[in-house]
C-alpha cells in the first residue's frame, strides 16, 4: 500500500497548526505561559513543514535550510514548555543548540543519508529531554505520569528506527531510507501532534485539579493549613512516623485575650496580629513539622519528636511571638500565646493527641496564660494500630491470660 508524502504532510500540518492555534488561545485565556510555548512551537513546525511541502524543488537551498532550522527549534521549544510547565526556566541556549548543529551539518557533511541521520537524531535529543523533564517531575505518581513519558519517548524512537532499520537492510539503498523515513514520520507526526495535545491537557487538567484541592486546605488569611488540611496531614505524618516506631508530639496554641484585640483595636489589626503569629510559628518549626490554624485564634503544630523537644519548641514560639512589639495608633498590643503541648508513643491517634493538648491548654490559661504547659499522662496508643501491627482484625478481642495457680 504506498502513500502519497505530501498529502499526509499537508494533513499532518493542519493538524498540527489547529492544534497550535488552539494551544495557544488556550494559554492565553486562562494565562499559562507552557501552553503558550507549546502553542508557538506547533505553528513554527506545521508552517515550516507547510511551506516546505507546497514550495517543493522551487525553494532555494537557504530557504530549506532556513525551514528545517526552524522545525529544530519549534523542538526546543516543545523541550522548554515543558521545563516551563514544571516551573523552571527555559533554557535558551539549548534551544538554539539544535538548529546551529544542523545548519553545521548542512554545511559540513554531503551525504544525504548521514544528514538525515543527524536530523533525526537532533529532534530524537529533544523528544528525550522533554521526557526526561517530565519524569523528574516528582508532584505526580508515577502510573499518571507514563503517558507524558511515553510520547516523547515513541516520538524520537519513530525518528531513528526507519533510519537504523536501512542502515541494516540496504546500507547502500538511500531512496529505501529516504521514502521508509519520509512515509513512517509523516505518519507518526499525526499521531504525536494529536498524542502530545491530549498529554498536554491532562498534564493541565492534573494541575488545575491539585490547584483546587490545595485551595480547599489552606486557610486564606495566614497561609496555613486549615483543620481539615491539617487533619489530613497529620494523618499521614502519625501513620509513617509509627512505621518507623518513632514517637509524635502535638501542641495547640491560643491567642490570649484575642476578643479584646478585635474590640479594642479593630478586626484589621486582630487579622494582622493572626498573620504574625502564624509568621512566628512557621519560623520557629522545622520543614518537617506541621502547622494549620484550627479555628479563629487557635492553632496547632504536629512535629514528629518526643514530648520534651516539642516543649521546647513550644517555649521559642511564645518567646517570639511575646518579643513582636506590635503597636497601633490606639497603643501598644499584647501579644501573648498559651500552648499546651501532648506527646504520645507511635500510632498514637491525632484526635487523642488533640484531646490531650487541648487540656494542658486550658491549665496553662487556668495558670495565668502566655505560658506553656505539657500533658501530665501520655495518651495511649489507638488499640486499632495495635492489633494492625500485631497482625490481628481490629474487632479481635483479646482474652485474659490464664491464672496459674
Amino acid at each position: 500500500m504506498s502513500f502519497d508524502t505530501s498529502t499526509l504532510y499537508l494533513f499532518a500540518t493542519m493538524v498540527a497548526g489547529m492544534l497550535g492555534a488552539m494551544l495557544l488561545m488556550f494559554g492565553r485565556q486562562e494565562s499559562i505561559p507552557a501552553l503558550k510555548w507549546w502553542g508557538t512551537a506547533y505553528l513554527l513546525g506545521a508552517g515550516a513543514v507547510a511551506i516546505w511541502t507546497l514550495g517543493g524543488s522551487s525553494l532555494g537551498v537557504h530557504i530549506v535550510l532556513a525551514l528545517n532550522a526552524v522545525g529544530f527549534a519549534a523542538c526546543g521549544l516543545v523541550w522548554n514548555a515543558a521545563r516551563i510547565f514544571h516551573g523552571r526556566k527555559p533554557n535558551l541556549a539549548g534551544l538554539v543548540l539544535g538548529p546551529i548543529v544542523w545548519v553545521a551539518t548542512m554545511t559540513m557533511v554531503e551525504s544525504p543519508a548521514m544528514r538525515m541521520t543527524i536530523g533525526a537524531g537532533i529532534v530524537a535529543v529533544y523528544a528525550a529531554l522533554t521526557a526526561t523533564e517530565l519524569f523528574s517531575e516528582r508532584r505526580r505518581a508515577m502510573q499518571k505520569r507514563w503517558l507524558a513519558i511515553a510520547v516523547p519517548v515513541l516520538h524520537g524512537g519513530a525518528l531513528m528506527l526507519p533510519i537504523l532499520v536501512g542502515d541494516l537492510l540496504r546500507p547502500h539503498d538511500v531512496n529505501f531510507v529516504s521514502s521508509f523515513w519520509v512515509t513512517l514520520f509523516s505518519i507518526e507526526l499525526v499521531l504525536y501532534a494529536i498524542g502530545t495535545v491530549f498529554v498536554i491537557f491532562m498534564m493541565v487538567s492534573d494541575r488545575a485539579v491539585a490547584v483546587h484541592k490545595t485551595a480547599a486546605s489552606i486557610d486564606p488569611l495566614s497561609g496555613m493549613l486549615n483543620r481539615r488540611g491539617f487533619t489530613e496531614a497529620c494523618t499521614r505524618v502519625i501513620e509513617r512516623e509509627a512505621n518507623a516506631g518513632r514517637p509524635v508530639t502535638v501542641m495547640i496554641f491560643d491567642i490570649d485575650h484575642f476578643k479584646s484585640i478585635n474590640d479594642r483595636f479593630g478586626h484589621p489589626a486582630g487579622d494582622e496580629v493572626l498573620k504574625l503569629f502564624s509568621a512566628v510559628v512557621v519560623n520557629n518549626l522545622r520543614i518537617s513539622d506541621l502547622s494549620g490554624r484550627i479555628g479563629g485564634e487557635e492553632f496547632a503544630a504536629l512535629l514528629p519528636c518526643s514530648l520534651e523537644e516539642g516543649v521546647l519548641v513550644a517555649e521559642r514560639v511564645r518567646e517570639a511571638f511575646e518579643c513582636s512589639n506590635i503597636t497601633c495608633e490606639e497603643g501598644a498590643v499584647d501579644t501573648t500565646v498559651s500552648i499546651g503541648v501532648a506527646g504520645g508513643p507511635a500510632g498514637t491517634e491525632l484526635e487523642v493527641l488533640l484531646a490531650s493538648a487541648d487540656t494542658a491548654l486550658y491549665q496553662a490559661k487556668r495558670g495565668g496564660r502566655n505560658r506553656v504547659e505539657a500533658a501530665e499522662e501520655l495518651p495511649l496508643s489507638l488499640e486499632n494500630w495495635r492489633r494492625k501491627t500485631a497482625g490481628l482484625p481490629a474487632t479481635a478481642r483479646q482474652k485474659p491470660a490464664p491464672v496459674r495457680a
